[in-house]
């Protein structure tokens, strides 16, 4: 059984999200998500809408996703593929490059973002008050 692996906060879950996560279970028989836990968020200067037990809620009830587990550190990675025995690392192509240490222990492989849509531009939209859909669209793009 080939385990793929991930990782990322996963705030205001988005077609994004769901379009890594259908593509990174569709590499392998299992799917483990490394959720940023909010302590590590602070550490990245990021701020999450929804804490971290709400977020991992979220995760769970989606069809791709196996397992979560907390993300608390960037070094943490080697030791997880390790633990977990994945085969896989997948990660967003807004990540290339970063990870490619890690194909000592296993591959990685870095895949395409979905355009015109990130938790990032949600905020954006929510506090300009923006039409709720089909949010990309709205942004002035389109959906992939």
């Amino acid at each position: 059984m080939a385990l793929v692996l991930t990782y990322g906060t996963f705030d205001l879950l988005h077609v994004g999200h769901i379009n890594l996560l259908s593509r990174a279970r569709a590499l392998g028989d299992r799917l483990v998500v490394g959720l940023s836990s909010d302590a590590f968020n602070a550490l990245k200067n990021k701020q999450s809408t929804q804490c971290y037990a709400d977020r991992e809620a979220v995760l769970r009830a989606v069809r791709y996703v196996d397992d979560v587990f907390p993300e608390d550190t960037w070094e943490q990675k080697a030791d997880d593929i390790r633990r977990l025995g994945a085969d896989l690392l997948v990660m967003g192509s807004d990540w290339s490059g970063h990870f490619d240490d890690l194909a000592r222990h296993c591959q990685v492989r870095y895949l395409p973002r979905t355009e015109d849509i990130s938790s990032s531009l949600l905020k954006t939209l929510i506090r300009q008050g923006a039409p709720a859909a089909p949010l990309a669209l709205a942004a002035g793009g389109t959906r992939r």
